[in-house]
Formats: structure tokens, C-alpha cells, sequence
């Protein structure tokens, strides 16, 4: 089998990229950081095949695509994205726009691509990484969680079209809570609760994409709270979330 990982020079992607190497899954990484990517690639045995390229432009996600589009691809990881803290009307507009273009745009159009590709052959795995913020709003990350959402919201549907036309190919969300990555770093924040490690998100990921799970949820308390916002109105939890966010430092 033949894995691609968007975003794989740290974090969640980097360590989904170990677990499928410890799986014997051959890898394609790609990253917009030549020498990270480098350096990611000289501690797998059998060394990957490293595409340099910066998701925030269309044009360069469709040239991975037509890069990658004869490698076989059984499994493609959309991993990448970031997010961004601050009132929305304070927020830097540009930030927003690339983070639509990464979490949204480059999801979007390599879902499709590939997905294509995958159906008619009839197998093959993708896994969306979305978040827990994707199950509501998001006041003070409020274009972070609009873009979750849509990502959750795209998979989940995508999922009930394969299954009801009888397809093996299999699409999967992510939604994680907090997790040890460098996520914070880039959107500007430290987590108000503790985080679960990333080997542990990543490999817990991987198996339930191989079980057909289509949303995958680490970690029981993050199960509690995702169940308790389906339940809760949804003024209560605008509320919650933004006296959540507001523990956040910045």
C-alpha cells in the first residue's frame, strides 16, 4: 500500500506517517518545507517520496495530483491546516484567506481527485483531518472553526454517497481536541485543557480509518463534550466555548 500525507513535517501528520511506516505502508510526504521534510525523511528506513509545495496555492495542488496521481495512492491523509486567534473583526484578513484556501480549498479539491481515481479502482482510504471545533462555533477562532466544520460536514456526506452506492472506498474525519502539536504556536494560543499526544491521536486515527470509522473521535472526555453539544442549545454552548477560548493565552 502506498500512503500520501499532506502537512507531514510535524505533529499529527508526522507522526500518522510513522505509524503507517511501522505498517510497511510506503510514503509520500509532502510539506512546504524543504530541508523539515529532509530531515522527516532520513528517519524512515525506507525512504519516502518527499514533495515540496506550499497548499495555499491551487494551482501547486493540482500539480500534486498530477504528480502523485500514478504512484497508486491507497490512502491520502489531508492533514495540513492551521488556525488563528482573535476577535473576528480584529484578525488579519490575509491570515484568513490562506487558512480557507489550506483547510478548506486544498481538502476540497484533493478529496475530489483523488476520490475519483479511488472509485474506480473500488478501495482505497481518505482521512480528513478536521477537529472537534467542527461540531460548533468558534468565537474568538471563529474562521478556524467555520472551516472545521466544513470539512467535517463535506466528509461525513461524501461517506453516506460511497456507502449508499455500495463503493469499498472508505472516507474518514478526524476531530480531535487538543493535541500536542505546534498548532498553538501558529494560531497564536495555549490550550485551556491538557492535550493528548500526537502518536496517540495518529495511531488511534489510523485504526478506526481502517475499521470505516467515519468520524473519529480521540479520547473520552473529548466523546463527552462533542456528545453534549449535540444535546446542549446552542446559545449555551457560544457561551461556553467563548469563556473557553478566552482562558487561552495570546
Amino acid at each position: 500500500m502506498k500512503a500520501l500525507i499532506t502537512g507531514a513535517t510535524s505533529g499529527i501528520g508526522l507522526d500518522i506517517a510513522r505509524y503507517l511506516d511501522s505498517l510497511k505502508i510506503d510514503l509520500i510526504l509532502v510539506g512546504r518545507d524543504k530541508e523539515k521534510l529532509a530531515r522527516v525523511a532520513s528517519e524512515f528506513a525506507v525512504k519516502p517520496k518527499l514533495v515540496v509545495l506550499d497548499l495555499k496555492d491551487l494551482k501547486k495542488v493540482k500539480e500534486l495530483y498530477l504528480l502523485t496521481k500514478d504512484d497508486n495512492i491507497d490512502i491520502l491523509v489531508n492533514n495540513a491546516g492551521f488556525g488563528l486567534f482573535g476577535e473576528f473583526k480584529d484578525t488579519d484578513l490575509n491570515k484568513e484567506i490562506d487558512m480557507i484556501d489550506v483547510n478548506i480549498k486544498a481538502v476540497h479539491l484533493l478529496t475530489k481527485l483523488f476520490l475519483k481515481d479511488m472509485v474506480k479502482k473500488n478501495k482505497g482510504y481518505i482521512l480528513n483531518v478536521a477537529s472537534a471545533a467542527g461540531f460548533g462555533s468558534g468565537p474568538l477562532m471563529a474562521t478556524y472553526y467555520g472551516t472545521k466544520a466544513y470539512v467535517l460536514n463535506l466528509t461525513e456526506a461524501i461517506a453516506y454517497e460511497l456507502k449508499q452506492s455500495g463503493s469499498l472506498v472508505h472516507v474518514s474525519t478526524l476531530c480531535p481536541g487538543p493535541v500536542e502539536t505546534n498548532f498553538n504556536d501558529v494560531a497564536g494560543v495555549t490550550f485551556a485543557s491538557k492535550p493528548l499526544s500526537s502518536s496517540y491521536v495518529a495511531k488511534y486515527a489510523i485504526d478506526k480509518m481502517f475499521q470505516n470509522k467515519v468520524i473519529i473521535i480521540p479520547g473520552f472526555k473529548m466523546k463527552l463534550v462533542t456528545f453534549f453539544r449535540r444535546l446542549a442549545p446552542r446559545n449555551l454552548i457560544l457561551k461556553i466555548t467563548y469563556n473557553f477560548q478566552r482562558r487561552k493565552k495570546h
